[in-house]
């Protein structure tokens, strides 16, 4: 069995530069869709949840508290994704820019 040298260069990977990734298309990155209709879906099912609970005295309380919670945290991410883009729009230089 012959020595390997782990100081000479891969011959493959000399060879050829890599090129860098394409950038994702716009439909890809753009999220704030995704979050809306996850926030509007966690609030639709809360107000199902309290009319259940409340008008016909059924359904489960810890189901109205997950869908608050789900509520509540998607208002959270969509208040941060809007001030990071208001950040990006204005040149900051701690802004995320989605790239």
């Amino acid at each position: 069995m012959v020595p390997r040298n782990d100081d000479a260069p891969d011959e493959a990977a000399s060879a050829t530069p890599l090129r860098p990734p394409p950038p994702l298309p716009a439909k890809l990155t753009e999220t704030s869709r995704f979050v809306i209709g996850g926030t509007a879906a966690w609030f639709a099912l809360c107000c199902v949840l309290l009319v259940l609970i409340f008008g016909f005295d059924t359904g489960s309380t810890l189901l109205l508290w997950t869908a608050t919670a789900g509520w509540v945290l998607g208002l959270i991410g969509l208040s941060i994704m809007f001030w990071q883009r208001s950040a990006a729009r204005r040149g900051s230089r701690s802004a995320q820019t989605g790239q």
